[in-house]
């Protein structure tokens, strides 16, 4: 978990590029986390961004 937005952006957007799947950045009561989009269950309501590796 991450506190601070740009930290966790930045990690979505690096493990996007790495593992080249979607990656969602979600907010929590302690904080943002990132998982991969199709493991993702969460409410819809708490995702900040979707990085896809693959769209221009």
């Amino acid at each position: 978990m991450a506190h601070d937005l740009t930290l966790a952006r930045s990690y979505a957007y690096h493990l996007a590029r790495t593992l080249m799947v979607c990656i969602t950045l979600f907010q929590t009561d302690d904080g943002y986390g990132v998982m991969p989009s199709d493991e993702f269950d969460g409410d819809a309501a708490t995702v900040v961004l979707e990085f896809d590796p693959y769209a221009i």
